[in-house]
């Protein structure tokens, strides 16, 4: 297989989240809400356990009245914010303006960090002449971030869920990506964390490549494979 085209996934695989508590403390500094950190500390677990961090951990358990909002919260930028809002109440705060105080600081540049192969690797593709695309599940403009980040010129194409009005593992959404860069399913890879949602990417005929979904500092290397895959090819 000769890869032509590379897919990749957003959050987990080319970036990385702020923490929950970085996140809380960020908002409530802006708020100019000091906490003793016994008491911010107590609220980003509460909000961890709730999943209200997008790009976050998941919900240990997601209330029924927003089960099915969860279910299809990647299907427009307005479920994406009920549904991360709406877990985000279920933990009381200083004050309620901060529950879409901190949906609004999950999309900014300063709350992503990208891994530290990230570059080399896009780089690296560019160089091959791999034309790449993000495919993602997302409620909202990714675009910034990379652009704030420096990798913006390595992307030919974004494929949003958000956007389109479906979600991964719908083929539709890889398929819509390869069009975008111009490349047959067979010639392309997708590269995400997910396991079910990424691996829709098959379905068309992509192949995988799957990478673990870990804090910045404890994956330095982990989408280097990518480009052995490539020259394997």
């Amino acid at each position: 297989m000769v890869i032509k085209g590379a897919l990749f996934d957003f959050s987990g695989t080319l970036f990385r989240i702020e923490s929950t508590g970085a996140w809380l403390r960020a908002v409530l500094q802006d708020a100019r809400l000091p906490l003793p950190s016994a008491e911010l500390e107590r609220l980003a677990a509460d909000l961890e356990r709730a999943g209200a961090l997008p790009g976050g951990a998941y919900p240990t358990a997601v209330p029924d009245r927003l089960a099915e909002l969860w279910a299809q919260r990647d299907r427009s930028a307005a479920q994406h914010r009920a549904a991360f809002t709406g877990l985000s109440r279920e933990v009381p705060l200083p004050e309620p303006q901060l529950h879409d105080a901190l949906y609004e600081r999950h999309m900014t540049p300063e709350a992503w960090r990208p891994y530290a192969d990230a570059a080399e690797v896009l780089a690296g593709l560019r160089e091959r002449g791999v034309r790449v695309a993000v495919v993602s599940n997302i409620g909202w403009d990714l675009r910034p971030v990379f652009r704030a980040h420096g990798l913006d010129p390595y992307i030919d194409a974004y494929a949003l869920s958000y956007e389109h009005e479906i979600q991964k593992p719908d083929p539709r959404l890889f398929a819509n990506a390869c069009e975008a860069i111009g490349v047959d399913p067979a010639d392309a890879l997708m590269v995400g964390d997910d396991r079910h949602a990424d691996a829709g990417a098959a379905a068309i005929g992509c192949a995988v490549h799957f990478v673990d979904h870990l804090p910045v500092d404890r994956r330095p290397d982990g989408l280097l494979p990518v480009l052995g895959l490539v020259d394997q090819g």
